[in-house]
């Protein structure tokens, strides 16, 4: 199950990382590539912020945010029962940390995000695919620990499970 978890999580970020080359190399310095009119775009970006461009040049915070994410993310999947009920919420986490390392290796490595993909329709912010990753992963996780997942069932999140205090369960 882990070197499931890992290699789906390498595949991930390659993905991220493969369409963000092609998209600076294909769009870079180049007019929007329109795939439908009034709808959807291709757009090079470099955005310094988060999303909707907030917090420019925020490079140190959005990578120390990135890492803090991805440790309560390793934790998390390292409590997470590793039984079959619980297989949407590990990959939803896999996802969330695939999404946060695509973007923190931009970060680290050009001091900001390549973004690419436009809803013109609805002058929706430029975003890549790791954005797709985290925004989908977190409106799935939503659903899965309001809607699917009972309160007792969640326990290896409280606090006590994260200070030592609660067993792993689902072993």
């Amino acid at each position: 199950m882990i070197l499931t978890g890992i290699l789906l999580f390498v595949l991930l970020v390659a993905i991220d990382q493969y369409s963000k080359i092609i998209a600076a190399a294909s769009l870079k310095g180049t007019a929007p590539f329109v795939l439908i009119r009034g709808v959807l775009e291709l757009r090079y970006l470099e955005n310094h912020g988060a999303a909707f461009g907030i917090m420019q040049n925020g490079r140190i915070f959005f990578t120390v945010v990135a890492l803090v994410v991805l440790a309560v993310i390793a934790v998390v999947l390292r409590k997470a029962p590793t039984t079959r009920r619980f297989l949407p919420f590990r990959i939803c986490l896999v996802f969330l940390a695939a999404g946060a390392v695509g973007n923190l290796i931009d970060r680290v490595r050009f001091g900001y995000v390549r973004d690419f993909i436009y809803f013109s329709l609805i002058n929706f912010p430029i975003f890549n695919v790791a954005d797709i990753y985290v925004t989908v992963c977190t409106f799935l996780l939503a659903i899965l620990l309001i809607v699917v997942y009972k309160d007792e069932e969640l326990s290896f999140l409280s606090l006590s499970s994260f200070l030592g205090k609660g067993g792993k369960t689902g072993e």
